[in-house]
């Protein structure tokens, strides 16, 4: 199996936006190439377009779960709860590993997190002061944690 946790962090080291990183990192399950997997995750990055809502890192996996394991009708209330009810158990393991949320204002507070369009420039103080990295790691462990368990 891919290593999904080492690929997210190399795609996020490179530039790419947290949901990008994880997302793009599942290509290779989710059957979908590299260039439209960053362009479907692209909006989701730093909160939803830097507005510091819903982590990224969890977005991406998300999206790759829904792609994985969701639902495809409407009328299909059960498959709709049991997807649900995944989702909600993969925040909750993210949120044991970083204080309680999925909110980026919340996991970055202490931290510049203004929602100006304008992306911050990834420089060495970047990755020493923003904890998005090990966001984009978790988000891929727990993903892979539950492709293990579901196949």
């Amino acid at each position: 199996m891919t290593d999904h946790k080492e690929k997210a962090r190399e795609y996020f080291i490179k530039g790419y936006n947290c949901a990008q990183s994880v997302f793009a990192a599942f290509s290779d399950v989710t059957g979908i190439d590299e260039e439209t997997a960053l362009k479907m995750s692209s909006s989701f990055g730093a909160g939803m377009g830097r507005m510091r809502e819903v982590c990224g890192a969890c977005s991406g996996m998300f999206m790759v779960c829904g792609i994985l394991y969701g639902y495809g009708s409407c009328d299909d209330s059960k498959a709709k709860a049991d997807h649900y009810a995944l989702i909600q158990r993969m925040a909750g393991d993210f949120k044991a590993k970083h204080g309680g949320t999925v909110i980026c204002r919340e996991l970055l507070k202490g931290i510049n997190n203004d929602t100006s369009p304008v992306p911050e420039a990834r420089t060495e103080q970047y990755y020493k002061v923003r904890p998005c990295l090990k966001f984009v790691e978790s988000a891929a462990e727990i993903m892979d944690n539950i492709i293990g368990e579901r196949g």
